[in-house]
């Protein structure tokens, strides 16, 4: 086995990045793109990499007092601790034997000796001496940022706005594997045929509880479907389905996604067009580049006739529509991604409550830019993937006392219960992403 093919120091290589700043899916992406890994190492890759990230703080907690001078080590090397930590904690395939080998060469390979000797030391004194418990510690506060890997101002929020109760719950949840959720194009296939389809094709296959147009897959990556290639479904969370599913899209109706990359709503409100034959969706985005990949997912999915793109931040609409110029708008605001601690873990080590502040600040711009834009008796879909109140719930709330001329409207789904005018999704509710969905009707009055 080469050094390009070893999973754990591919992982070590991969955490490395992602502490300086990378995405870890891109960054994962890209080096299971360059390496010649097996399906088995590619699991046990991506496995470490996200284990790791979702246990960061309860790793950094146990292995700390196994190290003197922590400040002096290069990253890379406590990475690597907490590879193996993780796999000694988490991993119960694994042998201990094989954890101490493997980590032991990386460091051998990645350093010098002396670092080689130093991990070998690290690694026998937590083998004989174990590790601390984080449910022993007394401070209600410390112990849950350490049980979970969540900071405290993230349980804090939560504690304050759902009960202790609810917290912990939504907390457990988000270190479980998320599900593979997919997205059927309603243009081309029914769910249930696609599901026959998927499932000749070695898929183990259910319908979503959550999403009309959702399937839930597992044994096989949905992105090697051949029905994902030719468009007949795409890759897309049960809860992110939501918005559109609750917008009343009729024939010849001019639609705004006014956040719209990478697209997934767009090709969504675009599938329900196209099922009539009539209509457009207009998909703005800050950035052109962005919109390049709305238009490679539309084209994908054969939906580009009831697709335009438009490159512009959407708290200027002035500069390029009248008023009452849309049907209906579907605004998925920027926001925290609170909501996807699941699949995206490093976002809970990434946000504060100064960016919390400052994106209820954004998403309320882009809500009074969009009103004027919206016809007497439209809709607005409001959405975010977050689940702070400050930046759903309190936005709405504030948008609405200085916007007499909307009113909530009632959400009809069979799968969620809604208070009047929204819905709140936690990831505990149906191991899915957290979400929140609001829609408003202008009365005009």
């Amino acid at each position: 086995m080469t050094k390009k093919d070893n999973p754990r120091q591919l992982a070590v290589a991969t955490l490395t990045k992602i502490e300086q700043g990378a995405y870890s899916s891109l960054q994962l992406n890209q080096i299971i793109q360059n390496s010649t890994l097996d399906e088995r190492d590619v699991k046990l890759l991506t496995n470490i990499v996200y284990g790791v990230i979702q246990h960061k703080l309860t790793l950094e907690y146990q292995i700390a007092p196994f190290i003197k001078k922590q400040k002096r080590l290069q990253p890379w090397v406590l990475v690597l601790l907490k590879t193996a930590l993780y796999q000694m904690e988490y991993l119960d395939r694994i042998p201990k034997r094989a954890i101490f080998n493997e980590s032991i060469n990386i460091a051998k390979v990645m350093g010098h000796d002396g670092i080689r000797k130093m991990v070998t030391g690290v690694l026998h004194q937590i083998d004989r001496n174990g590790v601390l418990d984080p449910a022993q510690i007394k401070d209600p506060l410390e112990r849950m940022q350490l049980q979970f890997s969540v900071p405290k101002w993230i349980i804090e929020q939560l504690i304050e706005q759902v009960g202790m109760t609810k917290t912990t719950s939504i907390l457990a949840s988000l270190n479980q594997p998320a599900k593979q959720s997919v997205r059927v194009n309603t243009a081309m296939e029914t769910r249930d045929a696609l599901a026959t389809q998927l499932h000749a094709s070695g898929f183990d296959v259910t319908n979503s509880s959550l999403a009309e147009a959702g399937l839930i897959l597992s044994n096989r990556s949905a992105n090697s479907a051949p029905e994902f290639k030719t468009g007949a479904m795409t890759i897309q969370d049960e809860s992110a389905m939501l918005p559109v599913e609750t917008m009343p899209i009729g024939a010849n109706q001019l639609i705004l996604d006014a956040c719209s990359a990478p697209g997934g709503k767009t090709t969504q409100i675009a599938e329900r067009l196209a099922r009539q034959k009539s209509g457009r969706v207009v998909a703005l985005d800050l950035h052109e580049s962005r919109l390049k990949q709305v238009v490679k997912n539309a084209k994908r999915m054969h939906l580009n006739d009831y697709v335009q793109t438009k490159a512009l931040d959407a708290r200027k609409l002035d500069s390029i529509y009248a008023n009452e110029t849309f049907d209906q708008v579907l605004v998925d605001a920027p926001c925290s991604g609170l909501g996807l601690m699941r699949r995206k873990p490093e976002i809970r080590y990434e946000k504060s409550i100064q960016d919390i502040k400052h994106l209820a600040e954004i998403q309320l711009a882009i809500l009074n830019s969009i009103a004027p834009k919206i016809k007497v008796g439209g809709q607005l879909t409001y959405s975010t993937c977050t689940i702070i109140d400050q930046e759903n719930h309190a936005v709405l709330e504030q948008f609405l006392v200085e916007h007499p001329e909307f009113e909530r409207k009632p959400i009809d789904l069979n799968s969620v219960q809604s208070n009047p005018g929204e819905i709140r999704i936690y990831p505990d509710d149906f191991d899915s992403d957290g979400f929140f969905v609001a829609n408003l009707v202008k009365t005009g009055d």
